[in-house]
């Protein structure tokens, strides 16, 4: 199969994004004065989209609507502010754009990231490169790893599914991959282990950035 197009996931795969939100989490968590995680706990919650992440930081005693709705208040107002305070594309990130730019290869960007967010990261951080699209959660689609998002990108750029890599770092990047048709490969500098995302479904795992090159 020869591929035209990649779908990235973002925080854990384009983007280190790690410490920035754990701190907003944990800015927050010590604000309603309940214990705060450690960076490599962090990796386990993200994935599904703030509000689930939230719930997941919580005690789960304390873990009732309105504790959530306040924790996440307190998150969302701190880490717009300092979203950028860390947040860099990891090494090798930038040369695999360029890569991909010069072989004609199309990408794009899916995240649970809320999509104000996810687009605020890719312009800002990202700009070097064109984007055929980039989407985030939004209300009206359901969140990954329903592939609902995923295939709206793929008729938009009028590429088929089965021409498309799909890079993400975690089970939900991979579940989604697989329930689109989209072939799933799994990056290991990110925030899950290769066990969870062989078992998730992926095709391929790479250490590094530029081993997406030999399959395209």
């Amino acid at each position: 199969m020869k591929y035209h197009a990649v779908l990235f996931d973002l925080d854990g795969t384009l983007l280190n994004t790690l410490q920035d939100v754990a701190d907003a989490v944990n800015k927050g968590l010590a604000s309603l004065g309940f214990p705060q995680h450690s960076i490599e706990t962090y990796k386990t919650l993200i994935g599904e989209g703030r509000d689930v992440l939230v719930r997941r930081a919580l005690p789960e005693d304390q873990c009732d609507d309105a504790t959530a709705l306040k924790l996440l208040n307190l998150v969302n107002a701190e880490y717009q502010i300092h979203w950028a305070d860390t947040t860099r594309p990891y090494p090798g990130i930038p040369e695999l754009l360029d890569n991909l730019t010069k072989k004609g290869i199309k990408i794009a960007v899916l995240s649970n990231k809320a999509d104000d967010l996810t687009n605020l990261c890719v312009t800002k951080l990202l700009s070097r490169w064109h984007f055929s699209l980039i989407a985030g959660s939004r209300p009206s689609v359901p969140n990954k790893p329903d592939p609902t998002a995923a295939l709206q990108i793929a008729m938009q750029m009028d590429i088929s599914l089965g021409e498309f890599l799909y890079l993400g770092d975690s089970d939900i990047d991979m579940k989604t991959a697989n329930n689109a048709g989209m072939f799933a490969v799994g990056a290991l500098w990110g925030f899950r282990s290769e066990k969870e995302l062989l078992t998730a479904g992926a095709k391929a795992v790479i250490k590094y950035p530029w081993e997406l090159l030999k399959y395209l």
